[in-house]
């Protein structure tokens, strides 16, 4: 089947609606209804600030929904890939009791008692089977919320939705949780062909066992809706006929997927009035409301989310695109509606056989779907940011800045402040992300004027006491009707890089056409130097680099590094890095190996420079498994300082200690990643990591 024409701005309004839906049901999950009406009323708006919490939160439903599709990409958008591969890429980006996923350990948390069936060696489909698990942890919510990429790929396609939903379900879950996730799957994609609800439903009950539970459920909730109007008389129904009493466990997929069913069909094809049911009749709010979100956002695209406008509902403002997607990859943690829309879109095009979009050229940020701002924001000033129609060279759209006076308009690249990463921390899911931007990068922007004004592109870092420090580019004066390409060389002190944006000097109007940045960085990590006490010692430099070791702290050194069992990495970087040299002074005082790594793509895709506590030095491939791609011998000891070097140019690998080359190899495995220092059982120092470009 053909990819619809629209199908890269329907995308977006399914990730969008995914994202509402979750900020949405996030403040009060596990509610009931009683509760909810008692302390909220009616959920027709944002609770979060009743509730004294932040609206954009890392949360599992977001989290894993846009990370394991990325097995797609790991695998070359292959549409065969099976629960095997996708577990693969479960190991690869899921940091174990610190991303994603919810830690409630084994036999409690479905998701972490499949994890840990993974990490021992038992391959999926098994590790979520009801074989190993039992009947009640197979059976919980997790394969139902994590299922919407797999139909934002399918656009149209059914039976290939339901085929990848029922192999990435099946990772963690069996029985009737994967055929509820295999249903929604099935309706998602069919959404982006099929306007009429009851017809999705219809479409998606052929894909699963006529015998189900699921399949009785939706008849009688199917029922129940066609003598009863009232949608709170369905839910009383549905809680004395599907509750929670009904199922074991903590969050069963049953009971939920009754709501979902209930609220899209008494929501009557209106997002907002839909989003009010889900929400409002509790239990697990965003698991559910995420789903429903995402359905009504294919279905009824962008219209049908702004359409709240009209009761004097604004779902997109105060979201402004922005998500978190904390996980190994940690350039990825700091993201936006867009961007992953694009991402997705991007997969499902290759899947099928498209060339994939790429907006104006691959920038960064490029605003070419309706009402998107890709987390811009006032931060400084009195203006607005809104996107329009025109002002673009190689698109349709662009960002409106209005500015009275003087004003910063920018989107976050990494953690916005220590506070924002210590409150996440505590909460359980961590906001882990690397920074989009480094020094000896490249900044630039195009813009076009409507009025006369003085513009500048400036970015936002962390300083050596985590004080903030705005740097600008060079003033510009942008004149009515006529364009302007800013530039900004991000210099050595701005490290780490958490905002990046425009600056506007007077007053009127200028359009954005598209912000990005480019080239390989020339930046150095090592401890800050820092005056104060040590109460008050920097924190932001090191919550820059990803952590997967047991304990990352500094003591006489910028980084030590501690791993009880198996090996651990931190990484920093993105995946724009190509072509670089990574150096790090080592010293091993423990450990079964230690070394560094290049092109890191996750947990179990990279390339490595390891010192062997056999005297020798490898040059490593990590693709789940590990290949050794050149060895020597190499005596070294504990408590030794060294200084190792991994280059990196198109397919040639060099290793170096000391400057003296030691091991070369070929591999075309990995053409990009981040950089990372690794220990095997023991423990290492650091005190310095430079990256540089090569030629």
């Amino acid at each position: 089947m053909s990819i619809p024409a629209d199908y890269a701005e329907r995308v977006y309004a399914g990730v969008l609606g995914k994202s509402i839906g979750v900020y949405l049901g996030r403040p009060f999950e596990g509610w009931t209804y009683e509760r909810i009406q008692e302390q909220l009323g009616d959920i027709n708006y944002y609770v979060h600030d009743k509730l004294d919490v932040p609206l954009i939160v890392t949360d599992d439903d977001i989290s894993g929904t846009f990370t394991f599709i990325r097995a797609l990409d790991d695998f070359n958008a292959n549409p065969k890939i099976s629960a095997k591969n996708i577990g693969h890429s479960w190991l690869n980006y899921i940091i174990e009791k610190r991303s994603i996923l919810w830690w409630g350990g084994m036999g409690n948390s479905t998701e972490h008692t499949a994890f840990l069936r993974l990490k021992n060696g038992v391959e999926a489909p098994m590790s979520g089977s009801e074989k190993m698990n039992g009947k009640v942890v197979a059976e919980q919510i997790g394969a139902q919320i994590f299922i919407d990429g797999w139909a934002l790929v399918s656009p149209g396609n059914p039976d290939q939705a339901a085929r990848l939903a029922t192999e990435a379900a099946s990772v963690s879950h069996d029985g009737e949780a994967v055929y509820g996730a295999v249903v929604l799957a099935v309706m998602e994609s069919m959404a982006f062909i099929e306007t009429d609800m009851n017809s999705l439903i219809d479409k998606a009950l052929t894909y699963i066992p006529t015998d189900s539970i699921i399949t009785k459920l939706i008849d009688d909730v199917r029922k129940w809706h066609a003598i009863e109007s009232d949608w709170r008389a369905t839910r009383e129904t549905i809680a004395a006929n599907y509750g929670y009493d009904k199922f074991g466990g903590n969050c069963h997929m049953v009971p939920n997927h009754a709501l979902i069913i209930h609220s899209l069909l008494h929501g009557e094809d209106d997002f907002s009035d839909t989003m009010k049911i889900i929400n409002t009749c509790g239990w697990d709010t965003d698991c559910n409301s995420g789903n429903v979100g995402c359905l009504m956002g294919i279905k009824n695209g962008l219209a049908g989310i702004d359409s709240g406008a009209l009761k004097g509902l604004d779902w997109r403002g105060p979201v402004a695109d922005r998500i978190y997607v904390p996980t190994a990859e940690g350039s990825r943690g700091i993201s936006d509606c867009v961007r992953e829309a694009v991402s997705i879109a991007q997969l499902g095009q290759r899947v099928a056989g498209d060339e994939p979009i790429s907006p104006k050229d691959a920038a960064q940020f490029h605003f070419s779907f309706p009402g998107s701002v890709q987390g811009f924001l006032i931060t400084g000033g009195v203006g607005e940011a809104v996107n329009v129609e025109g002002y673009s060279q190689l698109g349709s759209r662009s960002l409106e800045i209005s500015s009275q006076g003087e004003v910063h308009c920018g989107s976050p690249v990494f953690s916005p402040s220590k506070e924002v990463t210590d409150y996440f921390q505590k909460r359980g899911y961590g906001l882990m992300a690397s920074p989009r931007v480094h020094s000896g990068q490249v900044l630039r922007a195009r813009c076009v004027g409507a009025d006369n004004l003085s513009v500048s592109l400036y970015l936002r870092s962390f300083g050596n006491s985590d004080e903030v420090l705005t740097i600008y580019g060079d003033t510009v004066t942008l004149s009515a009707g006529n364009s302007n390409e800013l530039l900004l060389t991000v210099p050595k002190e701005a490290n780490p890089v958490f905002e990046v944006g425009i600056k506007v000097e007077g007053t009127g109007k200028l359009y954005l056409d598209w912000l990005t940045w480019e080239g390989t960085p020339d930046v150095t990590f090592t401890r800050p130097e820092h005056k104060g006490s040590a109460k008050d010692a920097p924190t932001m430099w090191r919550n820059a680099w990803i952590n997967a070791v047991d304990s990352l702290t500094g003591w006489q050194e910028s980084f030590r590094l501690v791993q009880n069992e198996g090996v651990g990495l931190i990484m920093q970087g993105t995946r724009d890095w190509k072509d670089y040299e990574v150096t790090a002074d080592v010293t091993p005082h423990l450990a079964k190996r230690a070394g560094i790594a290049a092109r890191v793509q996750g947990l179990g895709r990279y390339y490595s420079l390891e010192l062997k506590s056999d005297n020798k030095v490898q040059l490593v491939e990590v693709l789940h498994d590990e290949t050794v791609l050149a060895e020597t011998e190499f005596v070294w000891e504990f408590g030794q300082t060294m200084e190792l070097s991994l280059k990196v140019h198109g397919d040639q690998l060099t290793g170096s200690i000391n400057g003296q080359s030691l091991v070369t190899a070929n591999s075309s495995t990995f053409s990009d990643g981040a950089i990372g220092l690794l220990i095997e059982e023991g423990r290492s120092a650091t005190n310095t990591v430079s990256v540089k470009p090569v030629s």
